[in-house]
């Protein structure tokens, strides 16, 4: 296989309807191993549009580029209360790819 599966994990807010089914938040990427670009991604988010939203954010992006062009499209663009653990599971998710050193 030509891709690795990551995952990031935050914990969520309290009050989201994802709570009540998942402790914490988790974005998964499937990455091309040789460019570092996201293949596709998904996230635990409770709403089906709230995952795509995302997706669309990650997929196509370099990690090699690193994470701030989708950090600062989640920072800006997504208003939901997930924001901050969106954010802090993306970068648990980059910490993880970097740690491979590929």
């Amino acid at each position: 296989m030509n891709t690795l599966f990551i995952a990031g994990h935050a914990k969520l807010p309290s009050g989201m309807a994802a709570k009540s089914i998942f402790e914490t938040l988790t974005i998964t990427a499937e990455i091309d191993k040789t460019y570092g670009v996201i293949v596709d991604a998904s996230c635990t988010l409770a709403t089906e549009h709230g995952r795509d939203y995302i997706t669309r954010i990650l997929k196509g992006h370099s990690l090699r580029n690193g994470i701030d062009k989708p950090l600062e499209e989640i920072k800006h663009f997504y208003l939901g209360k997930a924001n901050n653990a969106l954010i802090a599971a993306l970068k648990d998710l980059y910490k993880q790819y970097e740690a491979l050193q590929l």
